[in-house]
């Protein structure tokens, strides 16, 4: 423990019960917080419309790590890490994903890091994932070494396979480590994302590794059509999309991981607000402009008329005794005339009944002389 980490920095100034915790669980595995957040498609599916006729071509991928990025740098307790029950916290936004060179049985898996400022915009971030897919895809995962080691460790019998591994992991625990393979392990990250959605799969809930330095995975699954409650009245069918997440119980507590799921949510249905770029102190808030709905505009008109009727009442004077008297005489002279035209009315009514009797009767007449 007396040696420096070359991808992260002690966390000093803990409270007591967050200290205690990784004590408590030593491992990631006992930690696990499991969690799942449906997600409306429609709003991202708007942006990567608008987007596409100003010629950026955006996925959900895309979407999904930049709203993490922007997360990471808001939330930094998100990018924590738990090792050899001290705390720790990564130098830099490091997201391990895994690339299939085919979506067939026979395609090759790719493990693949990407590193990050957390300060980039979305187009920043677009690039960097689509060079970095490109790249492994291309050279076969040459570039960050992941493949030539384990190729290396693969061609070792089993028993120095399961020395070599013991070695490394008490490497790890000891911060002795190489960089070289700590940049090449896709387990030495911040965040593992898995894109169930291009397999057409629905979300799971991975585990967490208590190899490496991983603390959150995130399982992004298919869309489907669902019903949902909307302003908790109305029952509308919507395009839904679920995401699971995988959590370090230890690195936070479950306040802090609701709201940044929260936070999450508002950034992917509102992608506008991650096309800026964020400040080096991190001084800038998140802001997110929603678009608004018609409902939103009738709520306003209704309230305003409201407003308005309450001002008019407000306006009238109080009136004098001579006023109120004309008022009473009005009213009560309206009712006497109500009173005479309903007297009129059943007047009428009767004479009716007199001469539909006297016709009947007339009628019985006519008929019992013809007999």
């Amino acid at each position: 423990m007396c040696f420096k980490r070359s991808d992260g920095h002690k966390i000093k100034g803990m409270g007591i019960i967050e200290q205690a915790g990784s004590f408590f669980m030593p491992t990631r595995t006992e930690s696990i917080n499991y969690f799942m957040e449906d997600f409306r498609c429609e709003p991202i599916d708007d942006f990567i419309n608008r987007e596409k006729k100003n010629g950026t071509t955006f996925s959900y991928l895309h979407i999904l790590i930049a709203s993490i990025v922007r997360l990471y740098y808001l939330r930094p307790k998100l990018n924590r890490f738990i090792n050899n029950c001290v705390t720790y916290e990564h130098n830099t936004i490091s997201i391990s994903m895994v690339v299939k060179s085919s979506l067939s049985d026979q395609g090759e898996e790719i493990l693949m890091k990407l590193d990050f400022t957390g300060r980039e915009s979305i187009y920043e971030i677009k690039e960097i994932i689509d060079k970095g897919i490109t790249s492994n895809l291309s050279q076969g995962d040459s570039n960050g070494g992941t493949g030539k080691t384990a190729n290396f460790l693969n061609h070792l019998p089993a028993w120095l396979y399961r020395l070599a591994m013991s070695f490394v992991r008490w490497l790890d625990r000891h911060n002795m480590l190489p960089k070289s393979l700590i940049k090449a392990s896709p387990f030495h990250c911040s965040c593992f994302v898995t894109h169930l959605k291009s397999l057409k799969q629905e979300a799971v809930f991975h585990h967490l590794y208590n190899f490496g330095t991983c603390s959150v995975f995130v399982a992004m699954g298919k869309e489907k059509i669902r019903p949902i409650v909307e302003n908790n009245k109305e029952i509308k069918m919507a395009k839904i999309m679920k995401i699971a997440f995988s959590m370090d119980d230890r690195n936070a507590d479950g306040f802090y991981y609701s709201k940044s799921v929260k936070m999450l949510k508002s950034m992917m249905e509102n992608p506008e607000c991650l096309k800026e770029e964020m400040p080096d102190n991190g001084s800038k808030n998140l802001i997110i402009k929603r678009k608004k709905k018609k409902g939103d505009k009738v709520k306003k008109q209704k309230s305003e008329k409201v407003k308005n009727k309450k001002i008019v009442k407000s306006k009238k004077t109080k009136k004098t005794k001579e006023q109120i008297e004309k008022q009473k005489l009005l009213k009560q002279q309206a009712r006497e005339r109500k009173e005479a035209i309903r007297a009129k009315i059943k007047a009428e009514k009767e004479k009716i009944k007199e001469i539909v009797k006297k016709e009947k009767e007339e009628l019985q007449e006519v008929k019992s002389s013809e007999e």
